[in-house]
C-alpha cells in the first residue's frame, strides 16, 4: 500500500478509507491502484510513499532504448 499526506486546512472524512476521517498533516496508507487519484490533487494530499508497482514501472521507463545503427 502507498502512503500519502493529507495536508488540507480542516479534517475530511474519506468513504474510500473505511469512511473515516482524515486530520491535517495525518498521513494514511492508500490502495496502490488508487494513489494518483490523490496526488492528483496537491492541494489536499502529498506523496509519503509511492506504489511499489508504479516504482517499478517508472525503473523501467528510465532504462535507454538500445537502437542499432
Amino acid at each position: 500500500m502507498a502512503r500519502v499526506r493529507f495536508i488540507g486546512p480542516e479534517p475530511v472524512r474519506v468513504p474510500e478509507l473505511g469512511d473515516r476521517t482524515v486530520e491535517p498533516d495525518e498521513v494514511v496508507k492508500v490502495p496502490d491502484e488508487r494513489f494518483d487519484g490523490y496526488v492528483c490533487q496537491p492541494a489536499a494530499w502529498e506523496a509519503v510513499e509511492e506504489p511499489k508497482a508504479a516504482t517499478a514501472k517508472k525503473t523501467a521507463a528510465k532504462t535507454p532504448q538500445k537502437t542499432e545503427g
